[in-house]
């Protein structure tokens, strides 16, 4: 069994010490539980593609990552037809499952979970748990949601190239269980202190959205002082070449090699934690480590943050660049690279880039290098580029204790977070009830009732015929 900080080995009445590193006690009528005890777990797949009869007037909600987000999931952008449950991977999850990502790069910093309050089906990326009587849905959300970083530190496997966790590991996590009437509870306050919290989060974003514009506009208006200069293609002023990246595993294993995330790119910030450690072949990326002014362009993202860019300055050979970006370097006797990233920052080139970039529906649309070479600009002198350069620095210097600011509110907001979720885990967010049944007497029934599930003959529950796509005849039983 894997245990979570701290954690004993049993359930029980008494005191105990307990996970969320307060070494304090665990309170009368808590218990413990892995999440594999505390409800029906369900897989995913996906309905084949080829089979345009399983996604043409679908009306059964087909949950994959792309949706995670909200607590309470309110909807899914992908829906299925019931003849895709006959003949495909997917299951149909019962109304109140809890769902959570199990593959995928986002595992990398976070685990999404959401409470499911309608039926729906699963991609393979996903897993589901139902849980059992005694356990509230929301609760059991909350619950996963405060062993985030204990599932990302203890549960994920490794050495994959794309990051997963590892299901058994997940299912023995041990889990603090409160009464039934103290999970209401607890549900009940955590998510009216968390509306209060994401509405201050929601005042967060619209100000760092301002921020994000304003530094737009001020490169907009450095470039097109310059509009009157003659205009030249990226391509015509490079020093080389542009160079994808390289992805490889992240590793544990030895000394590994640094390489940034896109993240790094997004917040433009070439920090230690917006890089990972991977095992990238020492030979391979031989060509790859960064200089000092390499400018860097997401090739693929979201369509808000394709095209999105950044200029490095640091160290040479600190560490290398993934396959999603692009590597620009400027023939410094032509350009400046601080006034290449400024024209690659403004609105009329992120237009282009995000106009031009392609992708499959529900994918993430994607620039390639002939987008970027092509991108073009004013390019006036060098020494007008050296004062378009001091112009920004100026008028961003105003705006930086705006973006300080949010950032350190940002950072409250998730102490915050962190800290009503201890406190709910731990007994003190609400008070206990001694009327409440102990949660050692419902953890016995369900875990008896489980024994007696596995001993009984399994028996088919028959399928009822369920209609036909659309243009074909009933589907056989």
């Amino acid at each position: 069994m894997t245990l979570g900080p701290g954690l004993g080995a049993d359930s029980g009445g008494g005191s105990e010490e307990f996970s969320g590193g307060s070494g304090g006690e665990l309170p009368r009528g808590w218990g413990r539980a892995t999440l594999g005890e505390l409800g029906e777990w369900f897989g995913g797949g996906t309905p084949s593609k080829k089979r345009p009869e399983f996604w043409t007037d679908g009306t059964i909600p087909w949950l994959s990552p792309k949706d995670m987000g909200p607590d309470v999931l309110v909807a899914t952008q992908d829906l299925i037809h019931e003849s895709a449950l006959d003949d495909s991977p997917v299951k149909l999850v019962p109304a109140g499952s809890v769902a959570l990502v199990v593959r995928s790069g986002i595992l990398e910093r976070k685990v999404p979970v959401t409470y499911v309050p309608f039926e729906v089906t699963l991609n393979q990326d996903m897993k589901a748990v139902v849980p059992h009587e005694g356990i509230n849905g929301r609760w059991l959300a909350w619950a996963i949601r405060a062993q985030e970083q204990y599932i990302l530190e203890n549960c994920r496997k490794r050495g994959t190239t794309v990051a997963s966790l590892e299901v058994p590991w997940l299912m023995d996590t041990v889990i603090l269980v409160p009464p039934f009437g103290e999970q209401c509870r607890i549900v009940a306050e955590l998510e009216q202190q968390t509306a209060h919290v994401e509405a201050g989060e929601a005042a967060l974003a619209e100000a760092n959205e301002r921020v994000s514009n304003l530094r737009s506009s001020i490169a907009d208006a450095a470039i097109s002082q310059h509009a009157e200069s003659t205009w030249t293609r990226l391509q015509e002023i490079l020093r080389e070449p542009l160079r994808n990246g390289v992805s490889a595993k992240v590793t544990t294993d030895g000394p590994g090699v640094r390489t940034l995330t896109l993240t790094a790119v997004t917040k433009n910030d070439f920090s230690p934690q917006f890089t990972k450690v991977t095992s990238a072949d020492p030979n391979r990326v031989k060509d790859l480590w960064l200089e000092d002014l390499d400018i860097f362009v997401q090739r693929s993202n979201s369509a808000e943050l394709v095209g999105t860019s950044a200029i490095y300055r640091g160290e040479r050979n600190w560490a290398i660049y993934p396959d999603l970006l692009i590597r620009v370097r400027v023939d410094q006797s032509r350009a400046l690279p601080e006034y290449v990233a400024l024209a690659l920052r403004t609105n009329r080139i992120l237009f282009y880039f995000r106009q031009n970039a392609r992708g499959l529906s529900g994918s993430m649309p994607k620039i390639d290098q002939s987008m970027i070479e092509n991108a073009n600009f004013p390019l006036p002198s060098l020494p007008k580029q050296r004062e378009a350069i001091e112009w920004v620095k100026q008028q961003e210097a105003a705006i930086d204790p705006l973006a300080t600011s949010a950032s350190a509110a940002q950072a409250e907001s998730a102490t915050l977070r962190a800290a009503l979720l201890h406190a709910a885990f731990t007994g003190a967010l609400v008070p206990q009830d001694p009327a409440d049944e102990p949660a050692s007497a419902l953890l016995d029934r369900i875990r008896a009732a489980r024994v007696t599930a596995k001993a009984a003959p399994r028996k088919r529950t028959p399928r009822k015929p369920r209609p036909a796509p659309p243009g074909q005849g009933e589907l056989p039983e």
